[in-house]
């Protein structure tokens, strides 16, 4: 039985890894556009409040761009469920739930919000390493596109963070 199990798993290659990470943060990204509203209604400060809505109309775009990366190779577009990303979303809905009108939930739903971006980081690193590796021009400058909206999400939520949140959560607990 190991064997036959062996012998399928050595015929799947670096297209079908980059294709199951397409699925994978495909279906994060619509998991992402679920959850954006609900962090932004549940968030006190208005500036916090309006990242997420301003990340979720850029979430539109990139879920557009991933389709635009199935169609470059021929597959439709369709998402795998990725357990990791509904874990951080829980824990984005756990502090939604425990810290709802407490002074520290626009801090925790920015760190809540850094966590799904970081895990984005991470994932449109390594497609754009294997679009790379696999010789997808088109697919590469699509993927990097969102990379770098990823990580001026995640340079704003710093800042929001650094900027008055996490201080109005201490001051206001203490």
């Amino acid at each position: 039985m190991a064997t036959t199990r062996k012998s399928t798993a050595s015929t799947k290659g670096l297209e079908d890894l980059f294709l199951d990470g397409l699925k994978d943060i495909y279906y994060a990204e619509k998991k992402i556009l679920k959850a954006l509203p609900k962090m932004a209604k549940g968030a006190e400060d208005e500036k916090v409040s309006a990242a997420f809505q301003k990340h979720r109309e850029e979430t539109e775009g990139q879920v557009e761009r991933l389709e635009q990366v199935f169609e470059i190779l021929g597959k439709a577009a369709r998402g795998k469920t990725c357990p990791a990303i509904d874990g951080i979303i829980e824990e984005g809905s756990e502090v939604l739930e425990e810290y709802d009108g407490s002074p520290a939930i626009d801090a925790g739903l920015v760190a809540a919000a850094q966590a799904v971006e970081h895990y984005e980081m991470a994932r449109y690193g390594t497609l754009i390493a294997w679009a790379e590796q696999l010789g997808m021009k088109d697919a590469v400058r699509l993927l990097q596109q969102t990379l770098k909206e990823e990580e001026a999400t995640d340079k704003a939520l710093t800042s929001l963070g650094q900027g008055g949140v996490n201080q109005k959560a201490t001051r206001e607990a203490a």
